[in-house]
């Protein structure tokens, strides 16, 4: 499983309209439910929390992936949505975020392999300067797809 695979265009906005961290963890929480992702949208908005308790999701280059392994998660899925204006986040940077992966895990032990890898993968991408350009110029689901190839 590679992130391209599971880019799904139902749960992209990047075209994203948040002020803060809870709007936009939010806002593509109700993405992943509205796809089918996600069972209960408060138990897993709550498991996301719990995770962003444990430690900084913003990885610098304006860009955040808040995560979190939950019961209430049926597929493994990254919801993906820019904003508009930066928005406050904890970041190793210090600086404020735009660019936002979140991923629904299940809980189980092959979830939380899948939820590994993907972020190891991400996390590599994201550490490749010409990728990082592409994603935050990305306009299109399509330009998404072309980022990570």
């Amino acid at each position: 499983m590679a992130v391209k695979e599971i880019l799904d265009k139902r749960v992209i906005d990047l075209k994203m309209r948040a002020d803060n961290k809870d709007e936009v963890i939010r806002h593509l929480a109700g993405l992943l439910k509205k796809a089918g992702y996600v069972e209960d949208l408060e138990g897993y908005i709550k498991d996301v929390y719990l995770r962003e308790e444990e430690g900084i999701t913003g990885i610098g280059g304006h860009v955040a992936i808040p995560h979190g392994k939950s019961d209430f998660v049926d597929m493994v899925g990254i919801a993906v949505g820019r904003t508009e204006k930066m928005v406050e986040w904890e970041s190793y940077d210090e600086e404020p975020v735009d660019l936002f992966f979140l991923f629904a895990v299940p809980s189980d032990s092959d979830g939380a392999k899948d939820h590994l890898r993907l972020i190891a993968e991400l996390a590599g991408k994201l550490g490749n300067e010409a990728i990082m350009r592409k994603l935050q110029a990305a306009s299109t689901y399509e330009d998404l797809l072309d980022a990570f190839s």
